[in-house]
């Protein structure tokens, strides 16, 4: 090989080398630019890592006050009020006169009485001597015995009495008018009163008589009140799937009135469940499910439906639907869809 052969190779080896350098500079750019646009076109999101802790199974229910004990005021036969001597909202004790009916029928009564007593006060005489036969005596009795009960019965017919200690909460009758069927007067226990709410029979077995209920009603705001389990109904009802608990409040200061507003919170004890940020919950659109995005090994999603339980905080209870352990994303969901790979910006 000559010399102007050899002065022409060298140039050319040049260029090549120079040109393979910057092929590979290029290359290397371009993977590198590939990757920063990959890695645009992920999704950054934040997680956090969820685990099963003691939760406290608490319940809250809604029920309106009841009075304890209603007691109807009212005569057994259409009679005319003489005079009603309480209002609404006077507290009365067990065995107050409350109203007087029409004695004219109890004064008849009472003469009848009279003279069946006599009656028989003589046949007994002379069934004492052999006068009479037994059968005379007999008649006499029952007859006295018959004038005695209906005198007793219009007696209370007559003056009506408070059965209960209690307070007046309705008065559908004045003076003068004539008993028509309605209670002339309505009487109600408030110390205590009762409330009656509907438990889930997945709790049949946990509630007990006398477990503790802390309430709050509406009236009174953040202010609690003690109540306890008083009767427990012993079926479920096959429509709803639920059974009758009823729960009273002692109420000595008689604050807590019959027709309140009132939420009852019950305790069963506690169990092993997820607990998860609330801004983790997504709501599906038209329904009343919820789901939550949760990031697995491979860097991609899944969306995950989750039955909630408890609002605790600002977080919440899961039921079903999460694993222990679970990376659950907090943070940057809107551009999410189920299978699709993301960047987690708060790895560690």
């Amino acid at each position: 090989m000559n010399t102007s052969k050899k002065l022409f190779i060298i140039p050319v080896l040049g260029v090549m080398l120079l040109s393979s350098s910057c092929s590979g500079k290029k290359t290397e750019a371009a993977n590198a630019e590939s990757s920063k646009i990959e890695s645009l076109s992920k999704p950054r999101v934040k997680v956090q890592k969820v685990f099963e802790k003691d939760v406290e199974q608490t319940r809250e229910f809604t029920a309106t006050v009841q009075a304890n004990i209603t007691n109807k005021i009212a005569p057994q036969n259409p009679v005319r009020i003489e005079e009603i001597l309480v209002e609404v909202g006077d507290r009365v004790k067990k065995g107050q006169k409350l109203v007087q009916m029409d004695a004219n029928n109890l004064k008849q009564a009472k003469t009848q009485l009279d003279n069946k007593r006599v009656e028989f006060n003589r046949v007994d005489e002379l069934f004492k001597v052999g006068g009479v036969s037994k059968s005379q005596w007999d008649s006499q009795k029952m007859a006295l015995d018959i004038a005695e009960t209906s005198y007793k019965n219009l007696i209370e017919n007559t003056q009506l009495i408070s059965p209960i200690d209690g307070i007046i909460t309705a008065r559908n009758y004045d003076n003068g008018d004539m008993y028509s069927g309605n209670p002339v007067l309505v009487v109600e226990q408030i110390t205590p009163v009762k409330l009656l709410v509907n438990v889930s029979e997945t709790y049949f077995s946990n509630v007990k008589k006398g477990m503790p209920v802390s309430i709050q009603l509406d009236v009174y705001g953040d202010r609690t009140f003690n109540g306890e389990v008083s009767l427990i109904y012993p079926t479920i009802d096959p429509q709803t799937r639920t059974f009758p608990v009823e729960i009273k409040i002692n109420n000595q200061s008689q604050e807590v009135r019959p027709g309140m507003f009132a939420r009852a919170t019950m305790s069963f004890g506690t169990k092993q469940h997820i607990v998860v940020p609330d801004l983790a919950i997504i709501k599906q659109p038209g329904t009343g499910d919820r789901y939550i995005y949760v990031v697995n090994k491979n860097g991609k999603v899944s969306y995950n439906k989750v039955e909630l339980g408890r609002r605790i905080g600002d977080t919440y209870e899961i039921i079903s639907g999460l694993k222990d352990g679970d990376a659950v994303v907090t943070a940057g969901y809107s551009r999410l869809s189920n299978g699709i790979e993301v960047e987690i910006e708060n790895k560690k």
